[in-house]
């Protein structure tokens, strides 16, 4: 069999086809945007192919015929015109401060003032961009291409920072030439994580077409379930043969672990591009997406606001405006979460235009939660996993005592990043968080993180029925029967009645000062 290459991290398209790497044919996608529109936007979450995206885009509109051979744009496309790009990427380098945005908006002008020889007119970065643009159109006599990749790095870069509104105004500064020299401009695409209140950094680019959210677009990054079967197949026997799988278990594996985006409601599931390829190349489902590390403008969002993303690991409902654009200012954290990758769209009320927001797949759940945890907890890093395996023996082994001693030790400390008037939302947090980590199946009534709730533990042959309770100035004896009292007035237990498996109430009681698990009580 010919030998097979992956394009792991592969982001440069020409690099791609001329040495033989297996492309997902996304040409016809790039067909259509070029002669339905204009300028364009996409958030898609990282690791998801947009950088090369970008790429094939850069090759289509200079003309490499040559690069798309058995390609769907090779016979879609029947006048190849050649036009001047414009391809501006922050993916590289970092940008806590103004300075470090200057010195590379400085670098990627001058690059192009030097291909195409031209003079510089100022320092001004929007002069610059703005005489790049024209002088390319003059040279050329061709409308000008423009490609911005990752434009949202320099603010996430420098979230919460006093440099995150010095970099918006710079951005709002430096892309002002593309309204005004709309007449030079053929096409405008520009992608990146967050969809940070564009019309105030595009400024008066407020005709973009966001496609994020649109259906014909669902699987312009990522790869769907119809196109792993497609160019994949080899790659599936095999890792089925590696673990003594059957091909339709493997499929079922990867599913699990890499699948689940969806971009829009009713639509087919995408894969995480980078997961899937290194699973084929690692002959093995580790969980990849976080081996680089956790984007720290997820931790700062968690650090600013601990609890809002507590609130959102049973599924969330929400209206598009809650989760399309992301807003600074607002204590609304959910369009970091969804824009990230860390909830996708499952589910959609026509109704009432509501989407349901939840996980994608096994691997993001469980490095999210571990996350969460990580902020929330005083276990140390690396002893977390060894607790909650822990947990997990316990729960199994029906040692509820045991399973209560490792979360009370694990929230006997308030961390710092909680106030003492939070510690009943932080309680009823960490507690859900540290028993969904297990891998058991966790039900929750909790609606939000204000109010007191029930959690619902389900093992092989066990239902744990927890009732938590601040003791409020009361004894702990009080407020034990009354949690216990709580969940037979409210019949949680008759819900799981038919499933065969034995019950256990068990009422927590937390201490209001902040002193953590102050006992809880059996029945």
């Amino acid at each position: 069999m010919e030998e097979r290459f992956l394009p792991i991290g592969i982001q440069d398209f020409e690099d791609l086809r001329t040495k033989n790497f297996i492309y997902v044919d996304k040409t016809a996608y790039i067909y259509k945007l070029a002669r339905e529109g204009k300028p364009y936007f996409l958030s898609r979450p990282r690791r998801f192919g947009k950088s090369l995206l970008l790429s094939t885009m850069e090759a289509y509109f200079l003309g490499k015929k040559e690069l798309f051979k058995g390609l769907a744009l090779e016979n879609l496309e029947k006048d190849w015109t050649v036009y001047p790009v414009i391809k501006i990427s922050f993916g590289s380098g970092s940008y806590e401060t103004k300075e470090k945005l200057l010195s590379i908006i400085d670098y990627i002008m001058s690059g192009y003032e030097e291909q195409y020889g031209i003079e510089k007119k100022s320092d001004n970065p929007a002069v610059r961009l703005s005489s790049l643009i024209i002088q390319l159109f003059e040279k050329t006599g061709r409308q000008v291409i423009i490609l911005i990749d990752e434009y949202d790095k320099p603010i996430l870069d420098a979230l919460y920072t006093e440099f995150e509104e010095l970099n918006r105004q710079e951005l709002r500064n430096f892309y002002s030439p593309l309204k005004e020299n709309d007449k030079y401009i053929r096409f405008i695409f520009i992608t990146g994580i967050t969809k940070v209140s564009h019309i105030n950094i595009f400024s008066g680019l407020n005709q973009l077409n966001d496609i994020s959210l649109v259906s014909d677009y669902s699987a312009i990054c990522g790869i769907s379930e119809t196109e792993l079967m497609q160019y994949f197949t080899p790659e599936i026997e095999s890792l089925a043969k590696r673990h003594g799988m059957t091909v339709e278990e493997t499929k079922e594996k990867l599913a699990y672990m890499y699948d689940g985006y969806h971009f829009t409601h009713d639509v087919e599931g995408v894969y995480n591009p980078f997961c899937l390829l290194k699973c084929f190349y690692e002959k093995d489902f580790g969980s990849y997406w976080f081996e680089s590390g956790t984007p720290s403008f997820l931790v700062k969002t968690l650090q600013n606001q601990p609890f809002e993303l507590t609130n959102l690991v049973n599924g969330r409902l929400a209206n598009e405006n809650q989760f399309k654009n992301y807003d600074p200012d607002s204590k609304n954290m959910l369009p970091v979460v969804y824009q990230s990758g860390y909830l996708t769209i499952k589910g959609f009320e026509k109704e009432d235009r509501l989407y349901t927001l939840d996980f994608p797949n096994h691997e993001i759940e469980q490095g999210f939660l571990e996350v969460l945890l990580k902020k929330f907890v005083t276990v140390p890093d690396d002893d977390i996993g060894l607790e909650i395996t822990n947990l997990r023996v316990a729960l199994r082994n029906r040692n509820i005592d045991k399973a209560l001693s490792i979360i009370k030790a694990a929230i006997a400390d308030l961390p710092t990043i909680v106030r003492k008037d939070q510690c009943e939302n932080y309680y009823e947090s960490v507690t859900h968080l540290m028993f969904r980590m297990t891998g058991y199946r966790v039900a929750s009534e909790l609606q939000s993180v204000a109010g007191r709730s029930d959690v619902v533990v389900m093992t092989k042959d066990a239902v744990y029925i927890f009732e938590l309770k601040m003791d409020k100035e009361r004894d702990f004896e009080e407020a034990a029967a009354e949690a216990l009292a709580q969940i037979d007035a409210n019949g949680y237990a008759e819900r799981f009645a038919i499933s065969g498996k034995t019950m256990h109430r068990v009422g927590l009681v937390f201490s209001s000062d902040g002193k953590g698990l102050v006992g809880w009580k059996v029945k």
